[in-house]
């Protein structure tokens, strides 16, 4: 409610002043400057920047669900958090260039590192080494077994769109790097943490661990039942494939690969979380299933 997370997420209002308004420097990140934490609004240069983030990635486990209406009003929301708006300002697509003009750190953008002009400078002085690398990964450095729970699980935290996920800890730190790929191929839930749906047998349709995969990997943040949303519905997706003969391969490998094209220029992200089982479930439930 006032932009906080109350978890492992910097809070996004907070650390300037009416005298950042004016300059477009925030003076909290000044060299010398202690302040607690750097909050999204003190960092971030342009509206638009905000504006792009919100529409594509927000809500945390329901991407691209909000209309452009409800961006914009999230975006005053914050902005008026930060003191930048006043609560009876009408935020469009032409009242953004004024809010841009009142941006706290709009004049904090550096532009002579290599990511941003061709000519620019780059912000190391290394030389990449491209031979001789080590073929064993050691683990350094990890949180004390007290500490792995201090925010509740991760796991349960994070995004369930795309193959990352946070670790589980509620469970033990894996003692190696193998025994965290081991604890990663196991296609455990992101939800729920149980473990992955069983293969269906005899090409039968799961219905019901279906849609739980469908939820829990925020599948229809992009796909409508019978209506196209980010990419096209399901109905339309069994139309295509439900008589094809290696429609289920396909599926499943376009299921955990990602990729556009197909469909149109968006892409899908992967989903390589997922087991050969859940592979399975959904792809056999797009092909044979109850879709409405």
């Amino acid at each position: 409610m006032f932009g906080e997370s109350n978890e492992v997420f910097t809070p996004i209002i907070g650390g300037t002043t009416a005298q950042d308004i004016k300059t477009g420097h925030v003076a909290n990140l000044l060299p010398g400057k202690n302040f607690p934490q750097r909050t999204t609004i003190m960092k971030v240069a342009t509206v638009s920047t905000l504006w792009d983030y919100i529409n594509r990635a927000m809500p945390w486990n329901a991407p691209k669900s909000l209309s452009t209406d409800q961006v914009y009003s999230v975006l005053a929301y914050l902005l008026n958090l930060a003191e930048i708006i006043d609560t009876d300002f009408e935020l469009n697509q032409d009242s953004i260039k004024e809010v841009q003009k009142r941006m706290p750190n709009r004049n904090g953008m550096v532009m002579q590192d290599g990511l941003w002009r061709v000519d620019g400078k780059p912000d190391v002085q290394n030389t990449a080494c491209m031979k001789d690398c080590p073929t064993e990964v050691k683990i350094t450095s990890s949180l004390p077994d007290f500490a792995r729970d201090a925010h509740g699980n991760i796991q349960m935290q994070n995004r369930v769109v795309g193959p990352v996920r946070g670790a589980d800890t509620d469970m033990p730190a894996p003692k190696s790097l193998d025994e965290a790929r081991q604890i990663a191929q196991k296609g455990h839930d992101a939800v729920s943490g149980k473990p992955a749906a069983q293969a269906p047998a005899a090409g039968g349709v799961d219905e019901a661990a279906a849609k739980k995969l469908l939820g829990a990997n925020s599948c229809t943040a992009c796909h409508g039942m019978t209506n196209k949303l980010v990419g096209p519905a399901f109905a339309e997706i069994q139309a295509k494939y439900k008589d094809q003969a290696d429609g289920l391969a396909y599926l499943k490998g376009k299921i955990k690969s990602g990729g556009s094209g197909v469909w149109g220029s968006t892409p899908m992200p992967p989903q390589a979380q997922l087991s050969d089982a859940d592979l399975a479930v959904l792809a056999n439930w797009v092909l044979k299933g109850q879709i409405k």
